[in-house]
């Protein structure tokens, strides 16, 4: 197995997302998306956009992976989540984060480098205007992860 690093236009990671993900939707939107390839087969995805939550970081310094979806190859998560902190580097980002279950481990979050914040997140609220949330993702506690670049202006404590 020799992986592949390409990018990916939305519409073909979210329909990637549409037929492996074991419980969320396709994104929304993105900032970036990222594929892996094994030979010509599509074996991962990563969708990168701004925080979801309100108090997540500012969206000029701060990335976050909404979506990571594998076929279950070995690697490719850690693959792809090293590849996005690449990538938010090289774009000036001082750091990106992501969430996962509590039912799930971080390994591959681990292997890559990221560092485990603790529990964050979960449960229900609603919108500014009173709407529910959305009942279509899971609403239990998250645990999230992040990792901070060293030498980008904000990490530097610097405004652009």
């Amino acid at each position: 197995m020799s992986l592949r690093l390409r990018p990916c236009e939305l519409r073909d990671a979210n329909a990637f997302i549409a037929e492996h993900h074991r419980h969320h939707k396709p994104a929304q939107g993105h900032r970036f998306s990222l594929a892996a390839w094994d030979g010509d087969k599509l074996v991962g995805v990563a969708v990168v956009g701004r925080p979801v939550a309100r108090m997540g970081g500012d969206p000029l310094e701060v990335l976050e992976v909404t979506r990571l979806c594998t076929d279950g190859t070995d690697n490719v998560c850690s693959f792809l989540y090293s590849a996005c902190a690449r990538a938010g580097k090289a774009l000036g980002y001082w750091r990106i984060q992501t969430y996962i279950l509590e039912t799930e481990d971080g390994a591959s979050l681990r292997a890559a480098g990221w560092r485990d914040e603790g529990q964050a997140g979960g449960g229900q609220w609603k919108h500014t205007d009173g709407k529910p949330r959305r009942l279509d993702q899971p609403t239990m506690f998250k645990r999230r992860f992040s990792r901070e670049f060293e030498g980008n202006a904000a990490a530097a404590g610097e405004k652009p």
